[in-house]
């Protein structure tokens, strides 16, 4: 079996497990639309934002958040492959470690693009959305930009964790700083100075400004920009990913 063949072996069973677990779906796109319909709508009622409606302008940054929350808790699925001795059959095989990570990585990037497809469907039949096919896949790409970094993020910190539980405690202290200071719900233009500096080293803002600039032509950073902060922080956390897969113990 060549490198490439497993890299689909890897990705299509985790396409397959995703596709059986219609639970986890179904709460994986029901979370974002109670934000959006629950809170989205209860201040938009009330709050417009650089023009826009309020659920309007948030429904990028909530897209993201999907991405995010979807692609880091990916991660799990090693701790938990690990406890039921599956990966240890996987990274086993003939192939370099490197394989079943990119596999990985790849199924979660799958299942990102699913999950913002449907979000999108729903911002567009329900909320106003104008989405062209231009702006859903430049869309679409800013998150699966985003989301090679984060779901490689996810893969490096499940590589490095045996529990459940401590991947679920660590993963709330990078998960929701990440999300509240990336502008997802907020216009950062004018936060105090601490916070903007927070917001800038955050490459979740840089994500959301991609995805709103796409959907909404909003843009605070420029697509340029964007592109290349994200790109680092794929390549930084997918090289980490990879090195962690590389040194794992699988006891």
């Amino acid at each position: 079996m060549s490198s490439l063949e497993g890299v689909l072996a890897v990705w299509w069973r985790e396409v397959v497990v995703y596709t059986r677990e219609k639970e986890r779906a179904i709460s994986s796109v029901v979370t974002p639309l109670i934000w959006l319909f629950a809170f989205g709508a209860g201040l938009g009622a009330s709050i417009s934002v650089a023009g826009l409606n309020y659920q309007s302008f948030i429904f990028p940054g909530i897209l993201a958040m999907n991405v995010l929350f979807t692609s880091m808790f990916y991660g799990m699925y090693v701790v938990w492959d690990k406890k039921l001795d599956v990966l240890k059959e996987i990274l086993i095989a003939p192939q370099p470690r490197w394989v079943a990570f990119s596999g990985k990585v790849l199924g979660g990037l799958t299942i990102c693009a699913i999950q913002a497809t449907i979000l999108m469907a729903v911002g567009a039949l329900f909320m106003g959305i104008e989405i062209t096919p231009l702006s859903y896949l430049s869309a679409l790409a800013g998150a699966l930009l985003f989301g090679m970094g984060s779901a490689s993020l996810g893969l490096f910190i499940g590589a490095k964790l045996n529990s459940p539980d401590s991947f679920s405690l660590v993963m709330s202290f990078v998960m929701w700083p990440l999300f509240l200071t990336s502008g997802a719900l907020y216009p950062i233009e004018h936060l105090p100075a601490y916070l903007q500096v927070l917001v800038h080293v955050n490459p979740m803002a840089y994500g959301v400004d991609l995805v709103r600039g796409a959907l909404l032509n909003a843009w605070t950073y420029g697509p340029l920009l964007d592109a290349g902060v994200l790109l680092a922080f794929g390549a930084l956390f997918f090289w980490l990913g990879k090195s962690a897969f590389e040194k794992m113990n699988l006891g």
